[in-house]
């Protein structure tokens, strides 16, 4: 990469650093548990509003795989979930009410958190409905993993998103609070996907899966990305550029390829199409508080209207991490 170009990122990476101090005053601290840091804890960090009936399977699932403190950023939920997560004496918890779209969609807030509280940290920023899905996590915690990357001189892991769905209409079958939503949305799709090269970055854009035909058919381009960068050795020059998908220094981004081979890597389930996603794009489609003016709730609320069903002949039921890597999703890579 040219030097103006290199200098070009240095200093868009600063920028980022720079506003997310800024968005950071709207933050409020409502339980501050951070002193109870360690050297070598693994944090996970979430912004989320109204997501009160997944966050005690949310817990559970990463408290079991290893994770050691949880940091949120609660925007101003109005069903509980600000004050069920300020009990939790593992969880820190920050509110603030500000614009989500003006804080780029809460990038700001994690950015500025991640710099405070990540740095030296192995840290998981993931969405409250995705579960990451890494090589031997049947048996391994994430810590073991970490230990691996750390040994093999790898700063970040990357994963595929993949978009899990029922079989029939997803208001079929309700889903309750602590239930394992897979038991529920347990089909996906193992091929429909279009990688691209973002050569700015040097990461890969990937596309498709059931979002991208049942609500882009005519638009795929359009149709959201699938490719993130959920965990990373933090320090605090580091800076996320959208959302999970793409970070700064450029080279944390290359994630899947290397000399001789690929890069372990992983999926994060999506756990977005239960029976509660109806009410929750027609929150987030009326408030526009999304990217480009809220295009993808917009045809989510039109795909809605016919309440379809995902499912098709070539749907794979989700059965283990091991499917996911025979069917290309992931790779366990050179770690045995």
């Amino acid at each position: 990469m040219k030097a103006i170009k290199r200098y070009g990122l240095r200093l868009e990476r600063k920028r980022f650093l720079a506003r997310a101090w800024r968005k950071s005053r709207g933050l409020e601290g409502v339980a501050n548990r951070t002193d109870a840091l360690r050297d070598g804890d693994i944090l996970c960090f979430c912004t989320l509003r109204n997501e009160r009936v997944r966050m005690k399977y949310f817990l559970d699932y990463y408290r079991d795989r290893g994770v050691n403190h949880f940091i949120f950023v609660d925007n101003d939920s109005g069903d509980g979930t600000r004050e069920y997560l300020a009990e939790q004496p593992d969880c820190s918890v920050w509110w603030t009410d500000e614009s989500y779209k003006r804080a780029r969609f809460g990038m700001d807030w994690i950015n500025r958190l991640l710099r405070v509280y990540g740095h030296r940290h192995w840290c998981l920023t993931v969405d409250p409905d995705e579960f990451l899905v890494y090589p031997f996590s049947d048996t391994r915690p994430i810590p073991a993993l970490t230990d691996w990357l750390d040994a093999s001189s790898i700063k970040s892991f990357g994963a595929m998103l993949l978009d899990m769905y029922p079989k029939g209409s997803i208001d079929t079958q309700p889903y309750h609070e602590g239930q394992n939503p897979f038991e529920i949305a347990c089909w996906f799709d193992a091929g429909n996907y279009s990688v691209t090269r973002n050569w700015e970055y040097g990461n890969l854009w990937i596309q498709g899966g059931p979002r991208a035909r049942a609500f882009f058919g005519d638009n795929p381009e359009r149709a959201p990305a699938l490719n993130k960068t959920p965990l990373v050795n933090w320090r605090k020059h580091y800076a996320y550029a959208s959302s999970t998908h793409m970070l700064l220094p450029r080279g944390l981004n290359h994630v899947y390829d290397e000399w001789g081979g690929e890069k372990a890597s992983g999926v994060l389930l999506h756990a977005k199409f239960l029976d509660t996603f109806s009410a929750k794009a027609k929150e987030e489609l009326d408030r526009r508080e999304h990217y480009a003016a809220s295009a993808e709730y917009k045809a989510y609320a039109e795909g809605l209207k016919d309440n379809p069903d995902f499912w098709t002949k070539w749907s794979e039921k989700y059965i283990n991490w091991r499917q996911l890597e025979i069917l290309g999703l992931m790779s366990k890579g050179n770690w045995a």
